[in-house]
This record gives C-alpha cells, sequence and structure tokens, in this order.
C-alpha cells in the first residue's frame, strides 16, 4: 500500500515572503520529492468577490477562495491522482494564464494566508509553518509585489492594505500562529529555519 504524502500548510501575513521562502525550499528537492499548490490559485471569479463600502473588491476574505475546490484538488494528490489547474493571474492583461499541473509526491505543500482557517484543509496537515514578520516590512515588500508583479497603482495598494489586509491579519491569520508547530522569522532572514526544515522534510522522505 502506497504511503500517505506527508502535508505541510505554510502560512503568513500577506508580504510575509513565503513566495521567496518556497522557491528556496524547492531548490533543496527534486520536483517528484516535493509538490507545493498555492491557495492564490482558487480565487473566485471576479463577479462573485465581495466588494466594500467604496466599491472595491476585497480579495483578502476567506470566501474570496473557492477552497472546497482546493481541499478537492489536495485529496486527488493525496490519493495519487495528478490535478490541473489554470493559473489565476490577478486580472493582470499583460499575464497569460498557464494551465498548472501538480503531482502526487512524497512532500506535498499548501500555501496561502488561510490555509489554517479553513478546517477542511487545517485538517489534512500534519505540520504546520508560520512565516512571520513585521508589519512594516510586509507592507514594504506588498508594494513591490503589487505594483510589478500585479500591476496596481500606489494608491490602490496602499487603500487595499489598511482597509483590507489589516483586518483580515487581525481576524483570519494572526489567530492562528498558535496553531504553528514551527514559527520562523523573516524580518530578515529565513536561511536558520529554511535549513531546519528542510532536514526535518528528507528525514520524512527517507523513512
Amino acid at each position: 500500500m502506497q504511503k500517505r504524502p506527508f502535508i505541510i500548510g505554510l502560512t503568513g501575513v500577506s508580504g510575509s515572503g513565503k513566495t521567496t521562502f518556497i522557491k528556496e525550499l524547492e531548490k533543496a528537492f527534486s520536483e517528484d520529492q516535493l509538490c507545493v499548490i498555492s491557495q492564490d490559485n482558487y480565487y473566485k471569479d471576479l463577479e462573485d468577490q465581495e466588494v466594500d463600502q467604496q466599491g472595491i473588491t476585497n480579495f483578502d476574505l476567506p470566501q474570496s477562495i473557492d477552497h472546497k475546490a482546493f481541499a478537492k484538488d489536495i485529496e486527488q494528490l493525496i490519493q495519487g491522482q495528478e490535478v490541473t489547474r489554470k493559473e489565476y493571474t490577478y486580472n493582470n492583461p499583460d499575464i497569460v494564464p498557464k494551465d498548472l499541473v501538480f503531482k502526487p509526491c512524497p512532500i506535498i505543500l499548501l500555501e496561502g494566508i488561510f490555509v489554517f482557517h479553513y478546517k477542511i484543509i487545517s485538517d489534512l496537515q500534519d505540520l504546520k509553518v508560520f512565516l512571520n514578520t513585521r508589519e512594516s516590512i510586509a507592507l514594504g515588500r506588498r508594494i513591490r509585489r503589487d505594483r510589478i508583479e500585479r500591476g496596481y497603482p500606489l494608491e490602490d495598494v496602499l487603500y487595499r492594505y489598511e482597509h483590507h489586509v489589516l483586518p483580515t491579519t487581525d481576524l483570519y491569520i494572526r489567530p492562528f500562529q498558535e496553531l504553528a508547530d514551527i514559527v520562523i522569522n523573516n524580518n530578515q532572514d529565513f536561511s536558520k529555519g529554511l535549513q531546519i526544515l528542510i532536514g526535518f522534510l528528507k528525514n520524512q522522505i527517507n523513512e
């Protein structure tokens, strides 16, 4: 009987450096050892998103994500089945969405700001990792990312951070930090925490 994959949940506030951390983590494993599947590719269609009192779409709410589809695809991977998903491009017309293919692996990493919040997804996780970052540093990273990768003007980025990101952080992200098995600080450098996690996961594969 095939061994069940080891499931990791990785979360942290917006701008905590999850993407950079995962890229470094992936370098330590081959494609048939580690599969990373992100909550970000499960956003609902734009017309199904909530808007605030100013008419601005709020993507920083748990209901912005089709978490049932996310959970279904995770279950497929656990059962040894390949998953295909269309890349979510944050409504950026300059990006052509790709077909993303996720293959079953001994280690499956679930990434996103709400992966501890959704019970159906949290309950699947064998290890929970929280990437911790000071608010001022997270804001700077968010500005750089949203302006460059998603094409948002600075005024829009700052509005969303104040009215959408911070309330979500207080309600749906920070309170779940206490559930984490490992908390890695990423204010300047996460290398020590990364190496500890890599060593642990390599042991899981060898077992």
